[in-house]
């Protein structure tokens, strides 16, 4: 018996030592950005030249799921189990439906949540070199050198937000939103941001501000209202200097009427926010409820479930008041790439 003891107590201590150890790895090798950083703009040859035009072009917004969600996945934070697709050539399937995806639309400007650049989730595949067109930028909102959950890990993760054009860019800027996380989960987990692009508009002295979000998913619900209060304090500060302003993302909020359209039937699951459009201070929603934009993963997509199969409605635009919308639609593509769908929006700039 006494030897038992020792032997258990030297395991508990060697699994200590080590849980330690991995704590103070993460800790020390924590991602801490600054407020405000600038973000190289990467250009393409002969591209970025072109002013926004004021009658009339596209943008396009997709949670691309870092080309690892597609319909065969699921994930372990949504009740699934887990992570990563089970080969690179998967990673490599997905991706390249992706970039046919948006070849095929063709949007002026293109903002794309979730997507790796070097995580071993992805099998270190750099997403952005198949994704990127004339100009590009990419913030950087999730860089963990060992994320130890589910099992097997998670493992490296550096992946972003990631904005494409082929119109003209004068600068690109990432801000910090708030983490809702504090120490030792934040230490592994999401830092949030935007990533601003600034945009020459063709026959005026202004110019259109784009803002590419990904708000918190699985927090108590109050980090998503703070980061939509810094939000929104950005959003106005722009359009009060005359500035035409779009955001574009994955709000992780579900959109009014939403939950109408795609009513919530398993709550103990993951749960998104609902939008407070009270906090929206004059700007508007630009969304479309007749297509989801986003499936729940705690299972591979089976639409025929209808039982286990949960939808939402949380991606979507706000445009300031002198951007007029034409038209939005969520497209249609079946979750086959991402568990999102796009949501392609088309406006006109006032005055």
């Amino acid at each position: 018996m006494k030897k038992f003891l020792t032997v258990l107590l030297i395991l508990v201590l060697v699994i200590l030592v080590a849980f330690g150890g991995l704590l103070g790895f993460l800790t020390v090798t924590e991602y801490r950005p600054a407020d405000v950083e600038s973000v190289s703009v990467r250009y393409g040859d002969g591209a970025g030249t072109v002013p926004v035009p004021s009658d009339g072009f596209t943008v396009l917004s997709w949670n691309i799921g870092y080309a690892g969600l597609g319909r065969h996945q699921d994930f372990f934070m949504d009740g699934g189990k887990n992570s990563r697709p089970g080969d690179p050539d998967a990673v490599y399937s997905y991706l390249r439906g992706i970039v046919s995806s948006l070849e095929e639309v063709k949007a002026d400007l293109v903002i794309l949540q979730e997507v790796d650049t070097d995580s071993s989730r992805t099998y270190g595949i750099d997403e952005t070199e198949s994704l990127a067109r004339g100009v590009s930028a990419f913030a950087l909102n999730y860089s963990c050198p060992f994320v130890p959950i589910p099992f097997p890990p998670m493992g490296k993760v550096h992946s972003g937000l990631f904005t494409a054009t082929d119109l003209a860019v004068t600068s690109a800027d990432r801000i910090a939103l708030p983490c809702p996380f504090s120490w030792p989960l934040s230490t592994a987990n999401l830092k949030r941001c935007l990533l601003v692009t600034r945009h020459p508009v063709a026959g005026s002295g202004h110019e259109l501000v784009l803002v590419n979000v990904h708000l918190e998913a699985y927090d108590d619900g109050e980090g998503k209202i703070a980061q939509t209060r810094q939000l929104m304090d950005l959003l106005q500060e722009e359009y009060q200097k005359g500035n035409y302003v779009i955001t574009g993302g994955d709000f992780n909020q579900i959109f009014p009427g939403g939950q109408k359209a795609w009513p919530n039937t398993h709550p103990e699951l993951w749960t998104p926010g609902v939008l407070d459009t009270d906090m929206l201070g004059g700007f508007g929603c630009a969304y479309d409820l007749t297509v989801p934009t986003c499936r729940l993963l705690n299972q591979p997509y089976d639409p025929s479930d209808t039982v286990n199969t949960q939808y939402y409605a949380i991606d979507g635009f706000l445009v300031s008041p002198n951007v007029e919308v034409s038209a939005v639609k969520t497209l249609d593509l079946g979750f086959e790439n991402s568990d999102h769908n796009p949501v392609l929006l088309t406006v006109s700039l006032k005055g």
